[in-house]
């Protein structure tokens, strides 16, 4: 997998620096650099980028202000001297954040997590248009921090959606599997007869469903709800199961 990235940076030395470390990066391809905000928002939005090597401090428009301007679709990697920035490229969901003077090593393994993180999103998409059977999977493997983790699928209760991560509730574990991955990723990765999406926020198993109180799915102290958008759906799976 190829990836079309660019680089925003008022400093010249770093924009030359970024551009080497992309240029000796297999799997990226540089598609633009810029001295600013104003000059990239010109020219940005006619390519498809999906990695944006942002700097925050700017001049007319920050990197904080500047990437709630593109396309949801590219993802953030911020650059800053300034480690006091590290919050709020969290709360614009930036995919990580570089601290300068930039290391190789560093700016490796936030490309690293770039690349798995579209790979968990375009692998479904990918399988979607073969014309092969599906075969049926046991288990799969999520990102969790820097980790790689094998999860069973008979041990999933269920999952919640939390804007790009989710939380996967396993039998037995008393706190949740946490990894950024988009519930649509999610859904498409599992097989559709053995779970079922019952909200915005939540797929369940549907083995796994005991109680139902008043319209919504009850896992002990948890109480997940229907919305009208898949009511149908799970009353349909409910009549299947009636005697």
């Amino acid at each position: 997998m190829i990836l079309n990235c660019a680089i925003i940076d008022d400093e010249p030395l770093a924009l030359d620096l970024l551009k080497s470390y992309v240029a000796k990066t297999p799997f990226l391809k540089l598609t633009g650099r810029y001295p600013n905000a104003v000059q990239a928002m010109r020219e940005i939005s006619s390519q498809e980028v999906d990695i944006l090597f942002l700097d925050i401090q700017m001049p007319e428009v920050n990197g904080i202000e500047f990437s709630k301007m593109i396309d949801p679709k590219t993802r953030v990697i911020f650059t800053t001297a300034f480690n006091q920035y590290a919050v709020d490229s969290y709360r614009v969901n930036a995919l990580d954040y570089l601290l300068k003077p930039i290391s190789y090593s560093d700016f490796m393994k936030a490309a690293g997590k770039a690349l798995q993180w579209f790979e968990i999103v375009r692998r479904p998409q990918e399988r979607a248009l073969t014309t092969e059977p599906r075969e049926e999977i046991e288990a799969i493997y999520v990102k969790s921090d820097y980790k790689l983790i094998q999860i069973e699928l008979r041990k999933i209760r269920y999952i919640e959606g939390l804007k790009d991560y989710i939380k996967i509730y396993l039998e037995n574990e008393p706190k949740p599997i946490l990894s950024l991955m988009s519930m649509k990723a999610m859904e498409d990765l599992l097989p559709s007869h053995r779970f079922m999406r019952v909200h915005r926020s939540f797929i369940v198993q549907k083995e796994k469903i005991k109680v139902i109180d008043r319209g919504r799915i009850v896992f002990e102290k948890t109480y997940i709800p229907i919305s009208d958008s898949y009511k149908q759906a799970f009353s349909d799976f409910l009549e299947s199961k009636k005697l």
